[in-house]
């Protein structure tokens, strides 16, 4: 979905999940399209899927749980912005 945005926003699209937050916080949560809780959400998003992708560590069901919620959210608000049905 940030992708989708960035470019339907017509920005230069980022190579990395990192250069992905910074872009979607760039365009759409500083200038207050997004609330600030999406760009938090991003950010532990990112930090669960690290841990995931690179440590023998596990990510436990309420952060799981959580992340999936506010992802759910996160879709229905970018395709109410992008005028789609969700």
């Amino acid at each position: 979905m940030a992708r989708a945005m960035l470019i339907r926003h017509n920005a230069s699209l980022p190579k990395t999940h990192t250069g992905l937050i910074a872009a979607f916080s760039e365009h759409y949560v500083k200038p207050g399209q997004f609330s600030s809780e999406f760009g938090r959400h991003f950010n532990k998003l990112e930090d669960a899927r690290l841990i995931a992708d690179y440590s023998a560590d596990t990510i436990d069901a309420e952060l799981a749980a959580d992340c999936l919620l506010k992802d759910e959210q996160f879709l229905s608000a970018g395709f109410n912005l992008l005028g789609m049905p969700d």
